[in-house]
């Protein structure tokens, strides 16, 4: 059908909704006069539709929110018509007042004058995400605070807590992690961020911030190693460097991912079991006698186990898995559940029976989602292949 007003205004609701009219503000687009698209009637629809075309010139004739450019038409049973041929939006503040977004591209304005006073070096960031940082108005000029306390304090080996601003607290700069990250990654020269640290997780670190310690949570299982004197088989935890500096009697280690088998994993002798946390172990890879163990592990029975088990041997490369096979599987298919997004990546570092079965989860070539989450895997059945393991050691 042919383009009305209130299509007109959808095409300038959309460069909006895509910050362009407020990203031109920064980087000098010069983008008015601004023609929009105009769909007109053609020659047929003048011969049989004519009341209905003069009807929708002049609804377009009526509005005073664009300039109309009009082309004169000859035509055969209706002679010279003059109708809409072009529609001219001439200045971006006819545009912001058709959209009612005056006053949000005038805050947008002294958002960009605060920030090029400031630290002229985020205006890319502006130009980038425009709509957020107009969210962002009332809290800008405190993030551009964090931003300048940062660049005059790099990687200041303090808490969060601990950085003294007015207005500033732990709770505000974890809440806004995501855009920090990107104003710091902008503002600061390369030596002062740690590239290898991602995500909000890893957020203090990047920047040299201190992080709350990473505990490693552990147990013994064999009551002749005494954790603490006159203690044995005590759930410790204890932070991660703390861990990395033990000198423990143990031969093995056992890792899962469940508490309750954590809680019940079977005595062993010089032995200890930790409780995992899934994806990242660089905590626990700091504690080098580790590579003097026998390090096995147990996770769920699924792609996203699979996944953990070869993140874990990035790290100790000898680890070795438990109850993560197909017989276990096959025995406990009364316990089968849903993984409802499994993962599809490949795992370099899985062996060819482990990877053959991470094939077939991924695949789908059991049933669809497959998988078995640990804590299902039965009591005795772990005794009996945990024996097993221990008898193929001696």
């Amino acid at each position: 059908m042919w383009t009305t007003p209130k299509d007109l205004k959808a095409q300038l609701v959309r460069l909006w909704e895509r910050g362009e009219l407020l990203r031109d503000a920064v980087t000098g687009n010069v983008r008015f006069p601004l023609r929009l698209t105009l769909k007109t009637p053609g020659s047929v629809d003048i011969t049989g539709r004519f009341n209905e075309v003069r009807a929708w010139a002049a609804e377009l004739a009526a509005d005073s929110h664009f300039r109309l450019e009009y082309q004169e038409v000859r035509h055969r049973v209706q002679g010279a018509q003059r109708l809409p041929a072009c529609v001219w939006v001439d200045t971006i503040e006819d545009a912001l007042n058709w959209l009612g977004k005056r006053r949000e591209k005038e805050r947008f304005l002294t958002l960009i004058s605060v920030t090029r006073q400031t630290n002229p070096a985020l205006l890319p960031w502006m130009g980038k995400r425009p709509l957020q940082a107009l969210e962002l108005a009332d809290e800008w000029v405190r993030l551009l605070a964090v931003v300048e306390w940062l660049l005059q304090h790099p990687r200041p080996g303090i808490y969060l807590r601990q950085v003294d601003l007015p207005g500033v607290h732990t709770k505000f700069i974890e809440t806004h992690r995501g855009v920090l990250t990107e104003l710091f990654d902008l503002a600061l020269p390369n030596d002062a961020v740690d590239g290898t640290k991602t995500g909000v997780s890893q957020f203090a670190a990047r920047y040299g911030f201190l992080d709350k310690p990473t505990h490693i949570r552990f147990r013994s299982l064999d009551h002749e190693i005494q954790l603490i004197d006159g203690l044995s088989s005590s759930d410790i935890s204890l932070d991660a460097d703390s861990f990395s500096r033990l000198n423990l009697p143990v031969r093995r280690v056992f890792i899962t991912e469940n508490e309750i088998n954590f809680l019940t994993f079977p005595h062993v002798k010089q032995a200890i079991v930790i409780f995992g946390k899934g994806f990242g172990w660089d905590a626990l890879a700091r504690s080098q006698w580790l590579n003097d163990c026998a390090i096995y592990y147990w996770g769920d029975l699924d792609t996203h186990g699979f996944a953990i088990l070869d993140q874990l041997r990035s790290h100790f490369s000898h680890v070795e898995s438990i109850l993560m096979d197909r017989e276990t599987l096959d025995a406990h298919s009364l316990s089968w559940g849903i993984e409802a997004t499994p993962s599809i990546a490949d795992l370099p570092r899985l062996t060819r029976v482990e990877n053959a079965l991470y094939d077939d989860l991924r695949d789908n070539r059991v049933r669809s989602g497959l998988r078995l989450e640990q804590e299902y895997v039965g009591y005795s059945w772990l005794n009996l292949r945990l024996q097993r393991l221990l008898d193929n050691a001696e």
